[in-house]
């Protein structure tokens, strides 16, 4: 065999050979998520669709991998990332807690404002101080954070605790509480899709800002992928992509 052939024999050998790492690192992903208006929701045609679901398609085959999507209780979904089960788990607040168990994103992909839900014929408004509510019935909901303000004084409020928006706003229109804390972008969409919207209103006063993430489980072994999605998520903000995606899910970006 002559030279110039051995030569474009060896490199047919070493390509596949540079490239064997790279597809054994590519895989499935798994990200876990609850229902969350234009963030993550399953669609009609079984699909998933949202800001945080197009993202991580967008990210995850720029880094060579694929994404698969699962739905399920918002407290199970962190359970599931803290315990390994799950890639990436789609939009959580931080919160001191969260932070001890779970590997947040470098930047938040969106941001929410939270809001007191009351009946239309409530008589009493909100001004920022907590003591107006001591009295009052409290619906949160499971596994949401409220931010360090609401851990301070939820002991001394009535607190009921329901599993997604429409059960909170149920119990809020049956009287069984006097106050639901939600964020507006979850909730006002169920309102109308329930049709509430003359029994149930937001108070006017934003009760914080909170912005949400993607997160990791908290193992070394996840620090490459989420400093790959932190490289390709700073690549969609320089590019425009983000904010026109943003505009696109009708989802405020931080």
């Amino acid at each position: 065999m002559s030279r110039a052939g051995r030569r474009r024999l060896a490199l047919a050998l070493l390509v596949p050979a540079l490239a064997a790492p790279l597809l054994a690192q590519a895989r499935e992903l798994l990200a876990v998520g609850a229902q969350f208006e234009r963030v993550f929701e399953y669609q009609d045609n079984g699909e998933y669709g949202g800001l945080g679901a197009e993202l991580l398609r967008l990210m995850a085959a720029r880094t060579g991998n694929t994404v698969r999507f699962r739905m399920v209780p918002w407290a199970r979904a962190q359970a599931m990332l803290v315990q390994g089960q799950a890639d990436i788990l789609i939009g959580p607040y931080k919160s001191p807690e969260r932070i001890a168990s779970m590997a947040f994103s470098e930047k938040p992909f969106y941001q929410d404002q939270m809001a007191l839900y009351t009946r239309q014929d409530a008589s009493f408004g909100w001004d920022g101080d907590y003591s107006v509510l001591k009295n009052r019935r409290v619906v949160l909901l499971n596994g949401w954070a409220y931010g360090s303000d609401w851990e301070r004084v939820r002991p001394g409020l009535q607190v009921s605790v329901a599993n997604n928006v429409e059960n909170g706003l149920k119990m809020l229109v049956h009287n069984h509480v006097d106050v639901f804390v939600s964020n507006r972008r979850n909730t006002d969409p169920v309102i109308a899709r329930l049709g509430y919207a003359r029994q149930v209103k937001p108070l006017p006063r934003v009760v914080d800002v909170q912005n949400g993430y993607f997160a990791f489980p908290r193992s070394p072994a996840f620090d490459r992928l989420r400093l790959q999605f932190d490289q390709e998520f700073n690549a969609l903000i320089d590019s425009g992509e983000l904010k026109k995606l943003g505009r696109r899910f009708d989802v405020t970006l931080p």
